[in-house]
């Protein structure tokens, strides 16, 4: 076997978001403030930085504020388009209803945040941060936690490449990289593989609910010039999830640049019904006849999908541990009710370099980073996520509209400063599917090609692309359960689930069925991860720069 190299750094920043790169960026601001010499590496699994990032995205820019304060008059893309317009319409199968603005607390109304692509802000962050001297590797994917002889993080390792499907080495095998550091951090966005493991190992969720998760998915139009009104940003409730008991989500519609419209939606994985595919309503919800209308006359250019975190603050697991710490999207910040988390991921981010720069000037390092979470708990960031902590349990159990005017009345307490005097509690999303006699078959209709369409010629949009010859990267603990028991239960709910083809029953017909995994068809969204009701799948790294290549996303 041959030897890993190693490359030691002060500080190694797994996943190039908005965490990460923010984080990257602070360390440096700081470093150069106290006159300390820090080195700072990024790894991002992507082809590029923004390949895997994806989002509506309206951004707060209050953490951006802070950390690059003349971002706006620096090109940074996200000052083109601020927010002008904000609307909430509640839909039935033909009709909408627009929602008054008084029903709902200020910090709901979008003002003064801006509408573009996360992809491009993450972008423009890794330029910031390689003028710093912060050293940024894309194409290489963490896949392995490095520990020393006690217990301690002390950095990661890249997969190796060259590696075939039947594991044997091929002529262009290389050794993984090994990067040892004084601390780690993990910002690897929803559900990530490293962070699950780090959760395990240091039982990180002792005393947080369950993580809960919501699977988004995104197309991007180019639509008729006399329909796009840049700044206007409209979200949806109500069908077509409606019509199914047991669901929950909605919509986004946002005018951008380039006469772009970013549309999306949202399901939400405790869903109950294992006939339903997140996938086929996104699809029936652009046929209502408001989203339809400006989708006239348009093309779609691309597509995506990805999970995201919705448990808030009773989901945050502890958030260091020795040798490293969770920062964005894997520890969970979203702000479900206001549909943001690029402010509250980047200034997790922001806060966790603060810690580490104090720590490594004062010659520490493998140890906790205590300071990180003690910053936390005193942050704007709780103080936000707390306020709407119920909202998603609320909508969960009394279902959308019954729940969401109890979360609003709960807002609005909150808002008044009356604090709400409990804490509602999630499950876990893979434990709530029903057996597929109990509940109605769900009926889609088939794609037009112009409007609607299917999952592959989906896919083909989001330009991904993996190494065919490779190890399949979602495994399962135990091959038979798919057809022993998905199968008759669910109806093997992974061909549904996923939005991007890559689980099918084959053979059904004829007696004989197999599980087939199109791994490379796979857009790393990790909701087969999340949902999957035996926990069988485990989605794991491919090699570095496989899975999608997103533009503008």
């Amino acid at each position: 076997m041959s030897e890993r190299e190693s490359m030691p750094y002060d500080v190694v920043i797994v996943g190039a978001g908005p965490a990460g790169l923010s984080a990257a960026i602070r360390l440096k601001q700081l470093a150069a403030e106290k006159e300390a010499e820090i080195s700072v590496c990024v790894l991002e699994k992507g082809s590029e930085v923004g390949a895997h990032i994806l989002s509506g995205a309206v951004i707060d820019p209050r953490s951006l504020d802070e950390l690059l304060p003349t971002w706006r008059d620096d090109g940074c893309p996200l000052a083109e388009v601020p927010v002008r317009e904000n609307l909430h319409w509640i839909l039935t199968r033909g009709r909408k209803f627009d929602m008054p603005h008084f029903l709902t607390p200020p910090f709901m109304h979008n003002k003064g945040t801006y509408t573009g692509s996360l992809g491009n802000l993450c972008r423009w962050l890794a330029e910031k941060a390689g003028e710093l001297g912060v050293e940024i590797f894309p194409g290489f994917a963490a896949a392995e936690i490095l520990y020393d002889e006690q217990g301690r993080v002390k950095g990661v390792a890249t997969g190796d490449m060259g590696v075939a499907r039947d594991g044997e080495h091929k002529p262009d095998y290389q050794p993984g990289l090994e990067l040892h550091a004084k601390y780690t951090f993990f910002s690897e966005g929803c559900r990530g593989h490293l962070t699950k493991q780090l959760i395990r190992q240091f039982d990180l969720d002792a005393d947080s609910d369950p993580q809960v998760y919501g699977l988004g998915i995104k197309e991007l139009w180019d639509i008729d010039p006399a329909l796009h009104e840049p700044g206007r940003v409209i979200h949806t409730q109500g069908w077509p999830l409606s019509e199914t008991d047991g669901s929950s989500g909605g919509g986004w519609i946002y005018h951008q640049a380039n006469g772009q419209l970013s549309i999306g939606f949202v399901t939400w994985l405790n869903y109950t019904n294992p006939h339903l595919s997140p996938f086929q309503e996104m699809q029936r919800w652009k046929t209502h006849p408001q989203v339809a209308a400006l989708l006239k006359g348009g093309k779609r250019v691309s597509y995506g999908a990805r999970a995201i975190s919705d448990g808030g603050l009773q989901s945050i697991p502890k958030l260091t541990f020795p040798g490293g710490a969770l920062i964005g999207d894997c520890a969970g910040f979203l702000n479900v009710p206001r549909i943001k988390g690029t402010h509250t991921a980047m200034k997790s981010g922001m806060m966790a370099a603060e810690a580490a720069v104090e720590a490594i000037v004062s010659q520490r390092e493998l140890d906790e980073l205590t300071a990180y979470p003690a910053a936390f708990e005193q942050s704007w960031v709780k103080k936000e996520l707390s306020i709407v902590r119920n909202v998603v349990p609320l909508v969960k159990k009394f279902g959308e509209f019954m729940g969401s005017g109890l979360a609003g009345i709960t807002m609005w307490l909150e808002y008044f400063g009356i604090k709400v005097p409990f804490t509602m509690h999630h499950h876990p999303d893979n434990e709530t599917l029903w057996r597929k006699d109990l509940v109605p078959k769900i009926d889609y209709p088939k794609p037009d090609g112009v409007l609607t369409f299917d999952r592959l010629s989906s896919v083909f949009l989001s330009n991904t692309n993996h190494e065919e010859d490779q190890p399949v990267h979602l495994t399962l603990k135990d091959p038979s359960i798919p057809v022993d028991y998905d199968l008759p239960m669910f109806d093997e709910p992974a061909q549904r689930y996923c939005p991007a083809g890559v689980y099918e029953i084959v053979g059904e017909e004829e007696g004989n069925p197999r599980f087939v995994i199109n791994a490379q068809n796979c857009v790393h969204c990790k909701t087969c991860d999340i949902k999957d009701p035996t926990q069988n799948i485990t989605w794991v790294v491919p090699e570095g720069g496989g899975g999608p290549n997103y533009p503008n996303m």
